[in-house]
């Protein structure tokens, strides 16, 4: 197994959910990328991330369970991501997780896990 797959088990899925708790505070205030989320849901919002993130760092399935294949750039095309909205999310994730204190080591996995799939949502020119 790789590292990113073992994360969950390093970091703890507790630790996990707070990161996204620490990152969906920010966006809800967000000026660019807040608007983007769905203003009725933001705790269905938070759950499906959180619930992704656990399964994508090596715990449970629940993400899967519940709503099949990821399908991250398709479920995200409806929505404008430039390399401003691409750097805000980075951002704001960067601060949840200086917020819940990911161990350095799991941090600077996180951020090259997070910069591709940034980068793979990209929809805009910049």
């Amino acid at each position: 197994m790789d590292e990113i797959s073992t994360l969950c088990a390093r970091v703890g899925e507790d630790k996990l959910r707070a990161m996204v708790a620490a990152f969906y505070r920010r966006v809800r205030v967000d000026d660019l990328i807040g608007p983007m989320y769905p203003a009725d849901d933001w705790g269905g919002a938070e759950k499906r991330l959180a619930d992704f993130m656990i399964y994508r760092f090596g715990g449970p399935q629940t993400y899967i369970e519940e709503r099949g294949h990821p399908r991250l750039r398709g479920r995200h095309m409806p929505f404008p991501i430039d390399l401003a909205a691409r750097n805000r999310w980075l951002d704001l994730m960067g601060f949840a997780m200086r917020e819940v204190e990911i161990p350095e080591a799991e941090a600077t996995l996180l951020g090259a896990f997070f910069d591709q799939v940034a980068d793979m949502m990209r929809n805009q020119p910049s």
